[in-house]
């Protein structure tokens, strides 16, 4: 007993030893993730402030090439410059703004970072543009480290967030797993798996949907209705990031949002919902040829839908001058009577260009401005800018995310139309 107990003892020891042991030491004690306090308080703090923390994983195929070509100190020397390269891409790409809560080398697969999205609102494409931005710039630094040589580093990503509803240490875990199998994308991976829960949902149609009003802020009557989407319950696929990022990821985001789009307009023709409906679509989905002709068959087996009556609200930050059939889809379904919305007005460069290029019937306000503007002049100001362009193209103007009564007064006083928020009324049932 007293030999079994000190053998348990050493072994503990060695084992708990290789969190402390430097980097050269590595090479022989490879690490094992685990979700250790310093990164654990890292992801709560985030997660209690309301911010997102999702996973994202670099996955370096040509590893073993790497490794042999660095050198005597091999596995050791190749790992340290590759994790010193993505905080140098992280640090000059993105500064103090994103805070990188880990960097971690992930079994010797590649490396994965747990990054904060200090953005509420924060989007599928938003992660994918720093999975590029991040993935090109370290292939140009490798690159111009040794011009003679032709060797590239060759990165496939994957990314996963975090699951905020469930216990932490199994969350972090599992997010870390699924990323690499996005990247990876192995036959025998988990992201089969992941794929074929997708199938599942599309097939069963096994989404729920809530409805959140929009309120007219001079009379404070429900004049609209934004439906939003959940997936299974008490699945990894419940809440919405976590849907459409694997959604995304496996090419079935078109197949997702036109099951929304039936269910949406049945909830409607079973409510008798007279109001108006703001149902979302990425630009993805609204420049797929097939969206027009799947419209029409809709409509054929709900006639009782007013189009006119439904706006089609365009999420996320896609560019659309990269999708060709965007406009053109636009134009058919506005032949229809459908109405055109830019969501997350006033976040970025990307949304004043999206409503120059299409000119929508109504403009949504992003969070981002509404937020404290009681005791903010300049947010006011902006606020009292995008009125001005509302008004210039003739487009009705939705503020989001009001939360408090501060942040109501000055839509009324600015004479904003519309206001949806959890000050007014959280997303629940569709009601007439």
């Amino acid at each position: 007993m007293h030999l079994s107990y000190r053998t348990t003892i050493k072994r503990l020891a060695v084992k708990w030893s290789k969190l402390f042991l430097p980097q050269r030491l590595l090479t022989y004690f490879p690490p094992i993730f685990i979700v250790r306090n310093p990164i654990a308080e890292g992801i709560r703090s985030s997660l209690r402030k309301g911010n997102e923390v999702a996973v994202l994983a670099f996955y370096i195929s040509n590893m073993k090439e790497l490794t042999e070509w660095y050198g005597e100190d091999k596995i050791s020397k190749c790992k340290q410059m590759i994790n010193q390269l993505f905080k140098d891409v992280i640090k000059s790409e993105f500064g103090q703004d994103q805070s990188l809560i880990s960097l971690h080398d992930f079994y010797n697969k590649g490396l994965s970072l747990i990054v904060e999205f200090k953005d509420e609102k924060t989007s599928v494409p938003d992660v994918e543009a720093m999975l590029k931005k991040i993935t090109s710039e370290a292939e140009r630094i490798l690159c111009s480290k040794d011009p003679n040589s032709d060797l590239t580093l060759r990165i496939q990503t994957g990314y996963m967030f975090i699951d905020k509803h469930k216990a932490l240490q199994e969350t972090v875990i599992n997010a870390h797993h699924q990323a690499f199998a996005m990247a990876e994308k192995k036959v025998d991976s988990s992201y089969n798996s992941m794929l074929i829960e997708m199938k599942n949902i599309i097939e069963h149609r096994n989404v729920n949907l809530l409805a959140q009003p929009i309120i007219d802020v001079s009379t404070k009557r429900v004049e609209a209705w934004e439906i939003l989407c959940r997936g299974p319950h008490n699945t990894p696929l419940e809440f919405p990031l976590q849907l459409f990022g694997v959604a995304r990821q496996t090419g079935t985001t078109f197949d997702l949002e036109m099951i929304i789009l039936e269910k949406a307009l049945m909830l409607i023709s079973e409510t008798g919902c007279k109001q108006q409906v703001f149902i979302n679509f990425t630009p993805l989905t609204l420049s797929n040829p097939r969206f027009f002709i799947e419209l029409t068959k809709l409509l054929e087996e709900h006639k009782d839908i007013i189009p006119s009556k439904i706006i089609f609200e365009v999420t996320e930050r896609d560019s659309i001058d990269e999708l060709p059939t965007f406009i053109e889809n636009l134009r058919k379904v506005r032949t229809l009577g459908f109405q055109i919305a830019v969501d997350d007005t006033g976040a970025g460069y990307a949304s004043l260009h999206t409503i120059s290029e299409i000119l929508p019937d109504i403009i949504k306000i992003d969070r981002s401005v509404i937020q404290d503007i009681d005791t903010n002049s300049v947010k006011e100001t902006m606020l009292k800018g995008l009125l001005l362009i509302a008004e210039e193209i003739g487009s009705l103007v939705v503020a989001e995310g009001i939360e408090k009564a501060g942040e109501a007064e000055v839509l009324s006083r600015n004479k904003v139309h519309l206001a949806q928020g959890y000050f007014y009324a959280k997303p629940g049932l569709m009601t007439i």
